[in-house]
């Protein structure tokens, strides 16, 4: 089943502000928050959905990608990439547009309850590294093995409940007023709303419970992916404190020159160098390919500056509309030295009325001098 538009989700066009796009995800999602909605699968998918939305339209860089590749452009498996969201996630990364701690945006008006007592988990660190691929790869799609520094929980290491918080992650305040009293919820300022607080650790391990360790990661390339482009792969950057929600991996891709052929969108580009007797008489050529090299015609009499094309011997669509074409651009090279000989034969051929730009129709003439002098 293909996804909505995430702008449709939301309910909000291409121009939205970020704050349009905030206040219209805030509104969604309190309409089909599971407190408000108990035991209801479907509005749970719901608020899934804004969610996954609002991640993507509402960061910059994923926002400008969407908008240029759609869907297909959020490859990799990530958050708003194809993965959807669980509720840990929406809890812990969207918290601040309720306006509370994070668990519940009723909270507020009811001064409890409601998953209030959710502790907030917190969210390890994305990691991001550069993978060059050729152009052959960009071509095809490729499956690659990433070595990668991670920080992952340490063997060992036990932890406690916070003691300002009782492990909930959240403090409450009760103001007495006129209007009677008013409850106000905020992250605890211990655990920084883990509601757990490190017991143990061994020898080795960060403050947080985290070690490095050398990870091999796969991941599957889409054809047609841009140099620029970011995957995104959940879960697989730094782990967090205490059990909490892993980082994101973050690939930024680049491109490898060619030797011979240039990229320009979906399509390539060869500049191909003919020689003028080549080019007269028409001959057939080798040519390099993404894949291979093929054999082309070359009609006498092609001028200089003309675009031969191969269809779909370009890149694939990164949305899947086909591939590209390859462009070959015809360029007549001209000698810069000569025998005496070459001299004298072009100095009797360049009064023939073929060798003046735009001649009268003699080209049997041409071929048949052409064929005495060579």
């Amino acid at each position: 089943m293909s996804k909505r538009d995430y702008y449709e989700v939301l309910g909000v066009g291409k121009s939205a502000a970020a704050d349009e796009i905030k206040k219209a995800y805030r509104k969604i999602a309190i309409k089909y928050h599971p407190d408000k909605n108990p035991d209801d699968k479907a509005s749970e998918e719901k608020f899934k959905e804004a969610a996954e939305a609002y991640e993507v339209l509402s960061t910059p860089e994923k926002k400008q990608r969407y908008d240029q590749f759609g869907h297909a452009g959020m490859n990799g498996g990530g958050r708003g990439q194809g993965g959807g969201m669980n509720m840990d996630d929406i809890f812990s990364q969207f918290g601040d547009v309720f306006g509370g701690g994070g668990g519940s945006p009723f909270d507020s008006f009811f001064g409890g309850g409601g998953g209030g007592g959710r502790s907030r988990r917190r969210k390890g660190s994305n990691l991001r590294i550069k993978l060059k691929l050729t152009l052959q790869e960009i071509s095809n799609g490729v499956e690659k093995k990433i070595k990668v520094n991670r920080l992952l929980a340490a063997d060992g290491v036990t932890f406690k409940n916070c003691s300002t918080c009782q492990g909930t992650g959240q403090v409450r305040r009760a103001v007495n007023t006129m209007l009677g009293q008013m409850v106000s919820t905020s992250t605890c300022p211990t655990c920084n709303g883990a509601g757990q607080m490190i017991d143990h650790r061994p020898a080795g391990v960060d403050s947080s419970g985290l070690s490095s360790k050398e990870e091999i990661i796969p991941i599957k390339i889409p054809a047609g992916v841009a140099g620029g482009m970011q995957l995104s792969m959940t879960g697989k950057g730094n782990e967090a404190p205490g059990g909490g929600i892993a980082g994101d991996l973050l690939i930024v891709i680049e491109e490898a020159d060619h030797q011979e052929l240039t990229r320009d969108g979906n399509n390539v580009i060869y500049d191909l160098h003919l020689n003028f007797v080549d080019a007269t008489l028409g001959t057939s050529i080798e040519v390099p390919t993404i894949d291979n090299k093929v054999k082309i015609k070359i009609e006498p009499g092609t001028q200089s500056g003309k675009i031969l094309r191969l269809r779909g011997k370009g890149i694939k669509d990164i949305n899947g509309y086909g591939k590209g074409d390859q462009l070959i651009h015809v360029n007549i090279w001209t000698p810069k030295t000569l025998t005496k000989e070459e001299v004298q034969i072009l100095e009797k051929l360049k009064d023939s009325p073929n060798f003046i730009p735009n001649p009268d129709k003699n080209e049997k003439s041409f071929f048949e001098r052409m064929k005495d002098f060579f």
